[in-house]
């Protein structure tokens, strides 16, 4: 896929994409639509007009204040537009300007506002992961590397064995340690991976959600009992593994690189 104006035109539909993900990690934990009332200033209330509401552009041509009360708004909004773009682009040169490429770009939309919600409030909606295991059941058909089969077994095995964890850790220790919102995360991580997808998602964010938890207990000053959020680390994993993961598995086991 050598096309420049294609490439461009996939980023600047994410960043379009990335505007509205930033309305639903908003709303949807408050429990408000998504689609109505327009965009305004969440201080002063204030209607943002459409020139005003322009991915990226408009964040620095206000210089990152409302235009109204000059409440400052955060980096967040441009950097998730940012990154939606760029995972445009990116699943725009893995799998080509195909029915994949679109249903992966919805999986990996889906995963952002998870992730930035599950960092802010530690939840993870059951609106996006329930309809996500579905959706995932169902696009399957059309997914080249996923079965219905492998979908299936795939949201088993990630909703079981984080299950399977959660129950353990609860009769060992008496304390809930981790939510039913990861379970269904990872039940809707395998419905589009398959249970390769699932067990690479598992390591990979354990590895990356114990550096990281470390480096903020040190940081902070806190003991073990720290809560970092999961969801975030299962939402990295799975990406990692749409791009990389065949790549990495084969480097791992066989020391080659897959053709």
């Amino acid at each position: 896929m050598s096309n420049p104006i294609l490439w461009i035109a996939s980023f600047c539909t994410g960043l379009c994409v990335g505007s509205f993900l930033n309305v639903c990690i908003s709303r949807i934990p408050a429990g408000n639509s998504i689609v109505s009332p327009g965009s305004h200033c969440p201080v002063c209330g204030e209607p943002i007009r459409f020139y005003d509401n322009i991915p990226v552009i408009s964040y620095l041509l206000l210089r990152a204040k409302c235009k109204n009360c000059a409440v400052p708004i955060s980096i967040r909004y441009p950097a998730v537009e940012i990154i939606t773009g760029a995972m445009a682009v990116f699943l725009l040169l893995k799998f080509g300007f195909s029915i994949p490429a679109l249903i992966y770009f919805i999986f990996i939309s889906s995963l952002l506002v998870i992730t930035f919600i599950d960092i802010d409030y530690q939840i993870i909606p059951d609106s996006i992961s329930l309809a996500g295991i579905i959706a995932g059941l169902a696009v399957s058909f059309l997914l080249p590397e996923v079965t219905f089969a492998e979908s299936v077994i795939g949201a088993l095995v990630g909703g079981g064995s984080l299950f399977a964890v959660a129950m353990s850790y609860y009769l060992l220790t008496g304390r809930e340690g981790m939510g039913g919102g990861d379970i269904k995360l990872l039940a809707m991580i395998g419905a589009f991976t398959g249970w390769q997808g699932v067990i690479f998602t598992v390591f990979a964010a354990s590895a990356t959600g114990t550096v990281i938890g470390l480096v903020l207990m040190a940081a902070k000053g806190r003991n073990m009992k720290f809560a970092v959020p999961f969801g975030p680390f299962l939402s990295f994993g799975a990406m990692v593994y749409l791009f990389f993961g065949q790549a990495i598995i084969y480097w791992y086991l066989f020391g080659i690189r897959p053709y």
